[in-house]
């Protein structure tokens, strides 16, 4: 390899070990320690010059019940809210690319435009939406369709739609990319050999979108496995997850190595979906 070469390669490759591989593994280091009234807070990983490794934080993530129902409310959550976006996304960018070309970037704009505005703001917009005297509960009565207001603040159907809301550009964006590549003649193709619109939908235009669909579930669902504020202003104590109780150890409890334990563990589980993610698109593409 030639010096250009390299060079090209070594500024990523500092950055990568810089700022991703040196603070993970400080992280995993503080996770095999144990918590310590002193300063740093924990204990330290050479003691007496031998290895010092604790399991008791990973052992007791497993064995608590509140660590439990944290992850799998992540689990929960995220996965509906991936189902959704996906669902909607789809919708949305399928219908984006039928309109006039020359329209389509003023809609892609309209679809990222919540994000010029604060993220904590639309946050709490959600909450004067969705709480019993918000608009919402107040068109519904209004309405007569119900008698009393709806209780969604607090609960896990909040945290759902709130992290639905803000999350959904990053699953409409790029199955939309997947989407605009495809030629409308192969759908026409379908309809023409006998295949009803809904059936070439199915059968030739999500198949061919299956990238983009892929890649929409991951930038969904990895950022809302470690979501803290959604969960935190629209569920409550009620609806505790992963990204709430790293939160909790970290600043409220000083607990520093289950904190670590617990970001190691959240690591590893978005692992999962990126190696399958990874498999499904070299299967595609043999």
């Amino acid at each position: 390899m030639t010096r250009r070469g390299l060079a090209l390669i070594a500024f990523p490759a500092l950055w990568a070990v810089t700022f991703m591989a040196l603070p993970l593994a400080l992280v995993l280091k503080i996770s095999f320690a144990e918590p310590l009234l002193a300063q740093p807070p924990y204990t330290p990983l050479f003691e007496d010059g031998r290895l010092n490794l604790q399991l008791g934080n990973y052992a007791l993530v497993f064995a608590d019940a509140l660590y439990a129902r944290a992850l799998l409310n992540s689990l929960l959550y995220a996965g509906m809210t991936t189902l959704l976006c996906v669902a909607f996304g789809l919708a949305i960018a399928q219908a984006v690319t039928r309109i006039a070309p020359r329209w389509q970037p003023l809609l892609l704009t309209l679809i990222i435009l919540p994000f010029w505005t604060s993220f904590l703001i639309r946050v709490y917009a959600w909450i004067a939406l969705l709480k019993p005297e918000g608009l919402i509960n107040a068109a519904l009565l209004g309405l007569g369709l119900i008698d009393e207001p709806l209780v969604m603040v607090n609960t896990g159907f909040g945290v759902v739609i709130g992290m639905t809301y803000t999350y959904l550009p990053f699953a409409i964006l790029p199955i939309y990319a997947s989407l605009a590549g495809q030629s409308p003649r192969l759908t026409e193709a379908a309809i023409d050999l006998g295949a009803s619109p809904r059936e070439a939908f199915w059968l030739v235009t999500v198949p061919l979108a299956r990238p983009g669909i892929l890649a929409a579930a991951l930038m969904v669902f990895i950022p809302t496995m470690g979501e803290f504020i959604i969960p935190d202003l629209l569920g409550g104590s009620a609806t505790i997850t992963l990204g709430q109780t790293v939160w909790t150890e970290f600043f409220s409890n000083r607990d520093w190595t289950m904190a670590s334990a617990l970001a190691i563990l959240l690591m590893l589980l978005l692992l999962a979906p990126a190696i399958a993610l990874q498999r499904l698109e070299l299967g595609g593409r043999r």
